[in-house]
C-alpha cells in the first residue's frame, strides 16, 4: 500500500514564507520596466484571476454593510501592497519587511493588559530605531516611511479580514477583496507602466509573482494548518523578516549591515514573544493568516 509523501507541517510553513519573499524579489526585478505601480497591478490582478477560478464570491443578496466591509478590505489590501512595493523600490527587501512587520505586531499587543507585551513593543521599537537612526544616510527615509505606512495598512487589513471572514465563506471574501484592490491600484499601475504592462514577458513574470505570492503560500499554509497549533504557526511566520533579508541577498544582491541584521532580530524576537502567548487550545486559523491574526482571532 503506497502512502502519499507528506512533508512536515513546519517545512510547509517555511516553504510558504520563502515563496512569498521570493515573489517579492521577482516583483522588484519588474520595477525598471513597469515601476512599482505596474508590478503591484500585475500581482493583484493576476492573483484575483487565479482565485476567481476556485472561489467566486456571491454578492447578490448581501447587505450594504457586508458589501462595505468587503470594499474596505480590498482598499486596505490594495493600499498595503502599493505602499509596500513603493518602499521596495527604495530600500532593501529585508529592511522593508522588518519595518512593515511593526504594524501587525502592534495589533497583536493592542489592548493587552500584560506588562510583558510592553517589552515586545519596546523591542520592536528598538529594531526600527536601529534601522532609522544610523545617521550615515544608508537608508532612504521615504522608503522607510512608506514601509511604516504599509505596516499600518497591514494592521487594518488584518482587522478587516477577521470581519469579512465571518461574513464570506472560504476564500470568497479574499477573492472579492482582490478584485476591489485591483480596481483601486489600476489607475496608478496603468499610468506608471503604460503599454509596457501588456508585454508578454512582463505578464509572464507578473504571473510568477502572483503564483509565488498567493497561490503557492496559501496552499502550503492550508495543508500545514491542518496539522499544527496556531501558536506554532505564528512563531514560524515570525521568521518572515529574516527570510526576506535572505531572499534579498540571494536574488537581489542586497547585503544588510550588522546593525540592520540586529534590527531584523529584534523585530523577529518581539513577534515570536507576542505570538507565544497564544493558548494551547487555540481556534483554527484561516490559510494566509499572519502571526497577528493568530493572536487576535
Amino acid at each position: 500500500m503506497n502512502r502519499p509523501v507528506s512533508a512536515p507541517a513546519p517545512v510547509l510553513v517555511l516553504g510558504a514564507v520563502a515563496s512569498v519573499q521570493s515573489g517579492a524579489a521577482v516583483a522588484t526585478r519588474l520595477f525598471p520596466e513597469v515601476g512599482p505601480g505596474g508590478a503591484v497591478l500585475l500581482r493583484l490582478g493576476l492573483s484575483a484571476l487565479i482565485l476567481l477560478c476556485f472561489a467566486r464570491p456571491r454578492l447578490r443578496g448581501r447587505s450594504r454593510v457586508d458589501l462595505g466591509w468587503a470594499v474596505a478590505y480590498g482598499v486596505a489590501l490594495g493600499a498595503m501592497n502599493a505602499t509596500f512595493y513603493e518602499a521596495l523600490s527604495r530600500i532593501p527587501l529585508g529592511v522593508a519587511v522588518t519595518v512593515e512587520f511593526v504594524g501587525p505586531l502592534a495589533v497583536a499587543v493592542l489592548g493587552s493588559r500584560r506588562l510583558l507585551d510592553l517589552v515586545w513593543v519596546a523591542l520592536a521599537g528598538l529594531g526600527v530605531a536601529l534601522l532609522t537612526t544610523s545617521g550615515d544616510g544608508g537608508l532612504d527615509g521615504l522608503g522607510v516611511l512608506l514601509a511604516l505606512v504599509a505596516g499600518g495598512f497591514w494592521a487594518a487589513y488584518i482587522l478587516l479580514a477577521q470581519r469579512v471572514g465571518r461574513v464570506y465563506p472560504g476564500a470568497s471574501g479574499l477573492t472579492a477583496a482582490l478584485v476591489v484592490a485591483t480596481i483601486v491600484v489600476a489607475p496608478f499601475g496603468l499610468i506608471t507602466a503604460g503599454t509596457r504592462l501588456w508585454d508578454a514577458g512582463v505578464i509572464a513574470r507578473g504571473a510568477a509573482v502572483a503564483v509565488l505570492s498567493s497561490a503557492v503560500p496559501y496552499s502550503l499554509e492550508l495543508f500545514a494548518l491542518r496539522r499544527m497549533r496556531a501558536s506554532v504557526f505564528g512563531v514560524l511566520m515570525s521568521l518572515e523578516p529574516a527570510m526576506a533579508a535572505l531572499s534579498g541577498l540571494l536574488f537581489l544582491g542586497q547585503h544588510l549591515r550588522a546593525r540592520e541584521w540586529a534590527a531584523v532580530g529584534c523585530v523577529m524576537v518581539a513577534s515570536i514573544g507576542a505570538t507565544r502567548r497564544a493558548a494551547r487550545d487555540e481556534l483554527p486559523v484561516e490559510p494566509g493568516a499572519t502571526p497577528t491574526e493568530v493572536l487576535v482571532t
